[in-house]
């Protein structure tokens, strides 16, 4: 596995989400990103994980709630990918599709649009 220590990995993050347009990062509302090392033990291998309600789901009684939340996870990440630049490259994937998820964006345009 690459050695890219936290705060390096943090660093592509913080990267990946300046990259996010200006007026789509305008309209997140209610959402934090966390990185961690890995996902929960026993599940599937995950690169990222939303949770929460996509914006496009919230009515008039979303009010009050928890922040949605963006995972992204450092390992499995790096378990993937062969050198520095394949790992920028996967944490900006990574971070693109798990917002899209937070814009109500399903995995099958995802996929259509290269954001497997």
């Amino acid at each position: 596995m690459l050695d890219v220590t936290s705060d390096e990995f943090e660093e592509l993050v913080a990267r990946a989400l300046d990259q996010v347009p200006v007026e789509l990062a305008d309209l997140m509302d209610n959402v934090v990103i966390q990185i961690f090392d890995e996902s929960e033990p026993g599940s599937p291998l995950l690169l990222g994980l939303y949770e929460g309600i996509p914006l496009t789901e919230r009515g008039a009684s979303y009010f009050a709630a928890l922040p949605d939340r963006i995972s992204i996870y450092r390992k499995p990440i790096l378990s993937i990918c062969q050198d520095l630049s394949e790992v920028v490259e996967q944490v900006r994937i990574t971070v693109i599709h798990e917002i899209a998820h937070h814009f109500g964006i399903d995995d099958e345009r995802l996929h259509d649009l290269g954001y497997g």
